[in-house]
């Protein structure tokens, strides 16, 4: 796949995103989501940290997280939050069709971060969380690729395991079967326990107790 296809699928990842953002009242905004502590507000700002984080914040981030890369995000996260939400669908919106590809991860990992992270949002507010099939591929092979290991998925994870899409034909891996709905597993391999319940196989045991002992909803 091209960068040029990549982008295109990214540029309306976030345009659905900021429209999504700019709909949510304040209380849906304060919702706990399904990243971590985070709340709605707060994920949502994380996917502007991009385009809003100020060269000069990194400095004192880096050494109030004891340089440590999640703690980091999340603080600088929890700063843009502290814009009006109108102003978090803005930026997104108006950055739409910025290229912006992070170090090893590139473009592939932009487009899963979305479809992720706008999952964190839809699921507990219980709005319709429709994904586009093709990027849903696309997503779910970055996640099992070497790309992922550390940023997006913990090494070890997959270890021993084979994940099926029931609705994508889409597998990976080699061992205990862990299958689902394609949205689920993509939640499931990034640390989000609470799709367990729609997965089957069994590797599932396996995957609950490696989700349980690492705190690793990103």
């Amino acid at each position: 796949m091209s960068d040029e296809q990549l982008m295109a699928m990214i540029s309306d990842e976030r345009r659905r995103a900021a429209d999504l953002i700019e709909s949510l009242t304040p209380e849906q905004l304060a919702t706990p989501s399904l990243c971590g502590e985070w709340t709605v507000k707060q994920v949502a700002a994380h996917l502007i940290a991009p385009f809003a984080t100020k060269r000069r914040w990194f400095l004192g981030v880096s050494i109030r997280s004891r340089f440590r890369l999640h703690r980091a995000i999340a603080m600088l996260a929890e700063r843009i939050a502290e814009r009006p939400a109108g102003e978090i669908a803005a930026v997104l919106r108006e950055n739409a069709d910025r290229p912006y590809k992070a170090p090893i991860v590139g473009f592939f990992g932009q487009l899963t971060d979305l479809q992720i992270h706008g999952q964190d949002i839809r699921r507990p507010l219980g709005l319709p969380r429709e994904l586009h099939p093709d990027r849903l591929r696309v997503s779910l092979d970055f996640l099992v690729s070497r790309r992922a290991g550390g940023a997006f998925v913990p090494r070890g994870r997959t270890a021993g395991l084979r994940f099926e899409a029931t609705d994508l034909e889409w597998a990976s891996g080699t061992g205990k079967t862990v299958r689902g709905p394609a949205e689920a597993v993509m939640l499931a391999l990034t640390g989000r326990a609470v799709v367990l319940p729609e997965l089957a196989g069994e590797g599932l045991p396996d995957l609950r107790a490696r989700l349980a002992t690492v705190d690793s909803a990103r």
